[in-house]
């Protein structure tokens, strides 16, 4: 009978700590992580020195893990080199060319980028 009270006890302080925690998540005081996070990546990008790793690292946020396997960039003169597997990742690149400038502008610099040149590996 004990160990019945005692697991009962148990449920209901995690189910009080749930409670606790989701009424803090709606609490107008919490800032969700995701309206936090990209600010702080961009203003932590801008500041660090402009290396390959850094372009690399901000193309990755910029078109997400799977293009970013799908190709290499290189930035030279403000021009974005980037090279595609096929033609398929190309015209995805070139398509989404402004959107993509932007997003990198806005990580690494205003106008650091002002062309993005796209070719097949």
């Amino acid at each position: 009978m004990l160990a019945a009270r005692k697991s009962s006890a148990r449920r209901g302080e995690a189910e009080a700590r749930t409670n606790c925690t989701l009424s803090m998540l709606s609490s107008p005081d919490v800032i969700p992580i995701h309206d936090v996070l990209p600010t702080a990546l961009a203003g932590l990008l801008r500041n660090a020195p402009l290396t390959p790793e850094k372009v690399a690292f901000a193309w990755r946020l910029a078109v997400g893990p799977a293009t970013a396997r799908a190709t290499t960039v290189d930035l030279r003169d403000g021009v974005l080199h980037v090279r595609g597997k096929d033609a398929a990742w190309c015209r995805e690149i070139e398509r989404s060319a402004a959107e993509i400038r932007h997003r990198l502008n806005t990580s690494l610099g205003a106008s650091l980028i002002r062309f993005i040149s796209v070719e097949m590996q």
